[in-house]
């Protein structure tokens, strides 16, 4: 069981590539070191937004399926194999396969890891908390979400922390209007936070999302103005996707963490727990309306 002494994660074994059918089409990063520059924009047409949300619709349907599943004893390897499964089984790529070398369909993040955790045979134990984030590449676009699980039954700490950081992001949501510039989302999440002294993770940001799986638009999520100020418009696809800890944050404001030598495990310097929660949206005349519903 990969954990240390002290119950914190350590790298385990991660099991060989799943096949993906021939005859699904890949992103076009697959077999390169990385993706192409992106030079398009971040506003999509209606029909455009629908295949963004078809593509949203099997990742949150994966991330369902993934969750059933969740209980202790568990490896997140076993996940894997679900989510996987899942995604091809709809005739879809799971997006995070072959990005940047990454070798999984689903990035499985338990308690201290930030995100971009592994699959490996970590098993679950009663009072983990563990993020998924899956995304599916269909029709020529991605649809990317996540959310955070609780294993069993946790600590009133640990299970508070789950629930404040998706209220968070449904805040941050709340914030998105035509008009208003992108930073207004990162305030509303570090407002909120703020009320419970959690730290707000600012290295790793919303991002556009669609023919790109990263477009190149950032999107935080602390209170950044007047940096970050490109204005919405009706159209514009993005992700917010807050990450909260139990740790308070470091001066200037930022949450201290490491990265292992996979290149990929982000993990809280303090070892404190951490939660996220993510949706793609699009603005609209009136707000926002999520993409990766199930």
């Amino acid at each position: 069981m990969p954990r240390d002494a002290q119950g914190h994660l350590v790298p385990g074994r991660i099991a060989p590539a799943l096949p993906i059918p021939a005859g699904i089409p890949r992103p076009e990063y697959v077999g390169r070191p990385g993706p192409r520059e992106y030079t398009g924009d971040d506003i999509y047409s209606p029909a455009e937004i629908e295949l963004i949300r078809e593509s949203g619709r099997i990742a949150a349907q994966a991330i369902e399926a993934v969750g059933a599943a969740i209980r202790p004893g568990v490896t997140t390897n076993e996940l894997d194999v679900i989510a996987h499964e899942f995604i091809v089984g709809h005739e879809a790529y799971p997006s995070t396969v072959g990005y940047r070398g990454y070798p999984k369909a689903v990035c499985t993040s338990i308690n201290e890891v930030v995100c971009h955790g592994i699959p490996d045979d970590t098993v679950l134990v009663e009072g983990d908390i563990i993020n998924l984030d899956i995304t599916a590449f269909q029709s020529g676009v991605h649809g990317d979400l996540n959310k955070t699980f609780i294993v069993g039954t946790a600590s009133p700490d640990a299970s508070a922390l789950v629930e404040r950081t998706q209220e968070a992001l449904a805040r941050g949501i709340k914030a998105v209007a035509p008009g208003r510039e992108i930073n207004v989302i990162g305030r509303a999440i570090e407002s909120y936070a703020k009320r419970f002294g959690y730290g707000v993770v600012r290295d790793f940001t919303g991002h556009g999302v669609g023919t790109a799986f990263h477009s190149g638009l950032v999107v935080p999520h602390y209170d950044a103005a007047p940096d970050f100020g490109t204005v919405m418009v009706p159209g514009m696809v993005f992700t917010i996707e807050p990450m909260l800890t139990l740790g308070t944050p470091e001066k200037p404001g930022t949450v201290a963490w490491d990265l292992w030598a996979d290149d990929w495990t982000v993990t809280t310097r303090d070892k404190s727990l951490t939660a996220q929660f993510e949706h793609t949206i699009v603005v609209t005349e009136r707000g926002a309306d999520i993409l990766t519903l199930p």
